[in-house]
């Protein structure tokens, strides 16, 4: 169950992977909705959950949105999210295959909520393959 509270006149939802209530803001919605789902539906452990993390991409300091590791606590899936609004454009994949250079996870995928594309990335060949649902969790 997503927790939700009223604070100085803002929306303020509890992240169960950060432990701490963040403003709800359109692309916060989406997250919260990808972590319930990871851990409710796919079985993702809510320790194998990163949010919001600074990485370093090509030298400067990046933030990606939801990585899930495996059970070795290697990077798996790395997910980008958008507010609803926001189209899911060949820029936006480019951004999350940007920060999985640096995580080098087997998946990447990116969501607005209302559209979710996934992807595997064969780092030997460099192929990416479009995938039709999310892998599954081993």
């Amino acid at each position: 169950m997503i927790r939700q509270r009223q604070n100085g006149g803002r929306t303020e939802v509890f992240d169960i992977i950060r432990k701490k209530w963040v403003p709800l803001t359109e692309e916060e919605k989406v997250r919260q909705y990808l972590i319930h789902f990871l851990v409710s539906q796919k079985n993702i452990p809510e320790s194998h959950l990163s949010v919001e993390r600074q990485i370093a991409v090509n030298g400067l300091t990046r933030r990606y949105d939801l990585v899930a590791f495996d059970r070795a606590g290697t990077p798996w899936l790395v997910i980008e999210c958008k507010a609803p609004q926001v189209e899911l454009t060949q820029t936006v994949v480019e951004q999350v295959g940007r920060y999985n250079k640096t995580l080098r996870a087997p998946y990447i995928a990116v969501s607005n909520g209302r559209q979710h594309f996934f992807f595997q990335i064969d780092f030997e060949t460099e192929k990416i393959t479009y995938l039709e649902d999310m892998p599954e969790y081993q």
